[in-house]
């Protein structure tokens, strides 16, 4: 199977990284299948890229991808929280470049059995890393918790305004039906749960936020950001720049946050006074993009 992949926000990112005036090592902390790195690795041509990802099957696609980069491709199997610890296990003191372009990627959209898509149906998983850390799955989630822990999932990591509604529906269901254990019965307890005006205004999918909520959660996403954030400006060298792509208002917001800290501690410039959106071309040929927000920021350089 081909899977489809066009990096969000492609050139803007590459933009990012032109205003580094010694530009020898980028860590890529979300390497999915490779698209960042590829254009990276092609435009800057001393440049050596460090591939992070905690998806095996990512790393095993991205490293033939860019096989031809020969060893100015590092690949790493690990999550992004452990910026630091990656980069020394390598043996380097810094990196001159970092990006994150956050939340799913295509691959694992387009492979039902990672269970992270409502239009396919697979098991109910959405752990990244394909279970190697024992972590708790979506669907143990969905079967395990109470309907006011549900709730609080879906209104916090999902913003579902009828997440009360829709908590309440999945554990009907699951009482009359048994546990819920693929995708496809998830979509149904969530249409079921909700009333006819609802699915009307609904906009997109109606299972859409509760599958980013169970996803993000599943994953440690905003906890992993944090400390991924930390540890890149922990690596980064006087000079360096770090670009995140977010496509969530909570993720964004973690990541405004920090770039505005870092700057009141003197640590640097923030590079983008108002987050950078795509085109409208960009949204029209790639409708992944929609809610993409850029934000850069430049670690100082000794005087």
């Amino acid at each position: 199977m081909t899977i489809e992949h066009v990096p969000v926000m492609i050139d803007q990112v590459l933009e990012q990284f032109d205003s580094i005036d010694r530009f020898e090592l980028l860590l890529d902390g979300t390497l999915g299948l490779g698209g960042y790195s590829e254009a990276i690795l092609d435009r800057f041509q001393d440049v050596r890229v460090i591939g992070v990802d905690q998806d095996p099957y990512a790393i095993e696609i991205a490293s033939s991808r860019l096989a031809r980069f020969g060893d100015r491709f590092i690949p790493v199997m690990d999550n992004f929280s452990n910026i630091s610890g990656i980069v020394g296990g390598l043996g380097f003191d810094h990196v001159d470049g970092i990006v994150f372009d956050l939340g799913i990627s295509n691959m694992q959209i387009t492979v039902p059995e990672r269970g992270f898509s409502f239009r396919e149906n697979g098991p109910l998983d959405m752990r990244m890393d394909g279970g190697r850390q024992d972590g708790i799955s979506a669907g143990e989630m969905i079967n395990q918790l109470s309907a006011p822990e549900l709730s609080d999932i879906f209104r916090v990591y999902g913003e579902e305004r009828h997440s009360w509604m829709i908590a309440k529906g999945i554990v009907r269901f699951r009482e009359k039906f048994g546990p819920i254990l693929d995708t496809f019965s998830l979509v149904e307890a969530i249409r079921s749960s909700l009333p006819a005006p609802a699915m009307r205004k609904a906009k997109g999918h109606p299972a859409r936020k509760v599958f980013q909520a169970l996803r993000i959660v599943v994953n440690g996403e905003m906890e992993a950001l944090k400390e991924g954030l930390d540890g890149a400006i922990e690596v980064i060298s006087p000079g360096g720049v770090i670009v995140v792509v977010g496509y969530h208002s909570l993720e964004d917001r973690i990541v405004k946050w920090k770039f505005r800290e870092w700057k009141d501690e003197t640590e640097g410039t923030i590079m983008t006074r108002k987050a950078l959106l795509p085109s409208e071309e960009e949204v029209e040929r790639n409708p992944k993009s929609r809610s993409a927000k850029l934000r850069a920021f430049m670690a100082n350089i000794p005087m």
